[in-house]
């Protein structure tokens, strides 16, 4: 018997067998529908969470420097101006660096007209307790803070060199910022007052928030006030221990880090603190390998549907080889080898499962498609290799399945198959 014959036989079977067959199916494309969706689902939320570390800069650095002796008024005893240094050295490393800043949040009241700062309370969604909106947070920043952070100016100009070399009192806003104290009045050439200090806003940045970006990161993004790090001497606020370096490529890191490091702890005193220089790229790929071990957890509790699936396909084509028993001795006794009864049954159990497979995958795309849009305001396609992979494995469970009853019918002696009814 030739193969096209036995799929023709096999098909026969199954239609013969309509309701029996399409619950058949039905107990494999749960089990592959499952497993497509949370597949598309972890997929979605790395890409979800590689699109939030790219909109706060890629590539970046953190060193931070910390201190544990302090004199008897509780002041760092290592306490002193870090970042000439660090920025010094940067230019040294030429093109691995792009740019270094200070990451220090500077504190006060900021008021334009009826609008202050001192007013607005952080809000937090009931059901999700996520950060919805809070007040602009102001950052001390160097001339290259646009660079660092990947900053764009929509309008008027960036904090300059000479800004900080003149003590300049200006300041960038982000747009959410320049929403919440300026509506629809252009901001650039006003003063906003910052401890009762004027400061005027020099420049407006790029929205950074795309739609579906909410809650902490949007307010960390657009909600911002950047200040020249010369300010702090009027404002004071937090210590500038902590800055940002962005290297040029994410080939580079591993070499600025190895630098930087040993560099920095020259100027901390042995035993009065620390230098800690890590890569952000480093969390999201633990981020990664956290997301994976939860997929591969809920896809394995997923897979369990499968193999009771299979089990179910078993007790279906053992069902068939009884059924069929006279058929079977019929062709025995014409003379069907044994190995053409296997392929049949092994080819049925087969296109089954491959049913099965195939509704699993349209299925499991459509879950994808809706839980994209629902959880990360994203569109999710499960990619091609996956479905392939899907689909194959839904085959070899059906053939892996199918074996003994396949085995079974094709040992059956074509007198004792041909007694039974």
């Amino acid at each position: 018997m030739n193969v096209l014959s036995t799929f023709k036989m096999a098909w026969r079977s199954i239609k013969g067998k309509r309701g029996r067959s399409v619950l058949t199916v039905l107990s494999i494309f749960i089990g592959i529908a499952a497993v497509m969706t949370i597949v598309s689902v972890m997929e979605g939320m790395k890409e979800y969470t590689r699109q939030q570390y790219a909109a706060m800069g890629s590539n970046k650095i953190d060193v931070s420097i910390y201190s544990w002796s302090y004199d008897e008024n509780g002041n760092p005893t290592n306490q002193k101006d870090y970042f000439p240094i660090l920025e010094e050295y940067c230019k040294s490393l030429g093109d691995m660096v792009v740019g270094v800043t200070p990451n220090a949040r500077a504190n006060g009241t900021v008021v334009y007209g009826t609008v202050n700062s001192a007013n607005m309370e952080s809000k937090y969604d009931e059901e999700t307790y996520e950060l919805i909106s809070s007040p602009p947070q102001m950052y001390y920043g160097s001339s290259q803070y646009s660079k660092v952070n990947e900053h764009e100016i929509a309008r008027g100009r960036d904090i300059s060199y000479l800004d900080i070399e003149k003590y300049n009192q200006v300041a960038v806003l982000g747009s959410k910022a320049a929403e919440i104290f300026f509506g629809n009045v252009d901001p650039l050439g006003k003063n906003l007052q910052i401890n009762g200090n004027n400061f005027q806003v020099i420049g407006i940045y790029k929205q950074k928030s795309t739609e579906g970006t909410k809650g902490y990161q949007q307010n960390q993004m657009d909600n911002v006030i950047i200040l020249p790090y010369s300010a702090r001497r009027l404002l004071g606020g937090e210590q500038m221990t902590a800055f940002q370096i962005k290297a040029s490529s994410s080939e580079n890191i591993k070499e600025v880090i190895s630098r930087v490091g040993p560099y920095m702890k020259n100027f901390v005193p042995e035993g009065s603190g620390m230098v800690d220089v890590y890569s952000q790229s480093s969390w999201q790929e633990y981020e990664n390998q956290y997301l994976t071990t939860i997929g591969l957890v809920l896809g394995g509790i997923a897979a369990i549907s499968l193999i009771v699936g299979g089990i179910g396909i078993m007790n279906i084509m053992l069902v068939s080889v009884t059924e069929r028993t006279k058929e079977i001795g019929i062709r025995r006794a014409i003379g069907a080898r044994r190995s053409s009864i296997v392929a049949q049954f092994l080819i049925e159990a087969g296109m089954l499962c491959g049913m099965g497979g195939l509704v699993g995958i349209v299925v499991g795309t459509i879950g994808s498609l809706i839980l994209g849009k629902l959880m990360y305001q994203l569109t999710i396609w499960p990619s091609i290799p996956v479905a392939l992979g899907t689909l194959l494995f839904s085959i070899a469970l059906g053939l892996l399945f199918g074996s003994y009853p396949a085995s079974k019918a094709s040992k059956l002696q074509p007198v004792e198959a041909l007694r039974a009814e």
